[in-house]
């Protein structure tokens, strides 16, 4: 585990880095809805999703350089069912394949286990992003199945791996 990342709450602050973060092709190419994110989109999101308890969003910060490099969330926060969806970017080039992304999902996972009280983390990726399902992996999460042509982007096809960390896993083998 990297000790030099932390997450913290994500505030109106962080606009201006979320919103370029996401427009980067880098990240945006992993990501299913590839519209571009505006401002407006962003405090939207922040103001009726954040703010409501829908969604809990947190920025990555590595502590070595004082930089934010990213950004970790739960969304579709179901409490009824104790679930969520777990979602990362790293939106700094130069800090990914440092562990980064490891770190900050077992960051968030401590945070939807401990304080939201979920019991199932789950999470889509697209089935060809090898470099993301390791660091998952390596998070703890566990491959549950992939759905074949599950998204159509472009006209174009894509399968998506699902995974998955229930808190007894994460209580056995993770913290």
């Amino acid at each position: 585990m990297n000790k030099n990342v932390i997450i913290r709450p994500m505030t109106e602050a962080d606009t201006a880095n979320i919103v370029r973060w996401r427009n980067t092709p880098s990240v945006y190419e992993h990501f299913i809805y590839r519209t571009p994110l505006t401002e407006e989109a962003h405090l939207n999101w922040l103001h009726n999703r954040v703010e409501t308890g829908q969604v809990a969003q947190f920025i990555i910060v590595d502590t070595e350089s004082s930089t934010d490099v990213g950004s970790v969330y739960l969304r579709d926060i179901d409490r009824e069912n104790r679930k969520c969806e777990y979602g990362i970017f790293i939106g700094e080039d130069s800090c990914r394949g440092k562990g980064i992304g490891s770190t900050a999902a077992r960051l968030a996972l401590e945070y939807a286990f401990d304080k939201l009280k979920m019991n199932r983390v789950f999470l889509r990726v697209f089935a060809d992003n090898k470099q993301a399902i390791k660091s998952y992996e390596n998070a703890g999460f566990k491959y549950e199945g992939t759905f074949r042509d599950d998204v159509i982007i472009d006209n174009k096809p894509y399968d998506m791996v699902f995974m998955a960390i229930l808190k007894s896993e994460w209580e056995k083998e993770v913290k």
